[in-house]
């Protein structure tokens, strides 16, 4: 699909809505911009948010750690061990 558009003289461009809709972009979403000669590409991409990925990582390595049979009090001495650092 081609559609003709026009940039703003703040350097704004309208994606049309056929395209829009096809790609269920929306306010807010998230894209990429790439010069490729004298071609702007542009890609909708999906960026996780960071408090979610974070959560579920954390809830993941709770999960590993309790299968293992690491206790959140060994913690701290694998990581130092990890480090090289001595504890008493």
């Amino acid at each position: 699909m081609t559609e003709l558009t026009k940039m703003s003289s703040k350097g704004q461009i309208v994606i049309p809505f056929d395209i829009r809709e096809e790609l269920r972009l929306e306010a807010g979403n998230t894209l990429v911009i790439s010069k490729m000669e004298d071609t702007i590409l542009i890609k909708k991409i999906d960026v996780p948010d960071l408090k979610e990925e974070f959560k579920r990582l954390t809830k993941w390595g709770s999960v590993w750690a309790k299968k293992k049979g690491i206790k959140e009090s060994d913690i701290v001495k694998i990581i130092h061990k990890g480090r090289g650092i001595k504890i008493d």
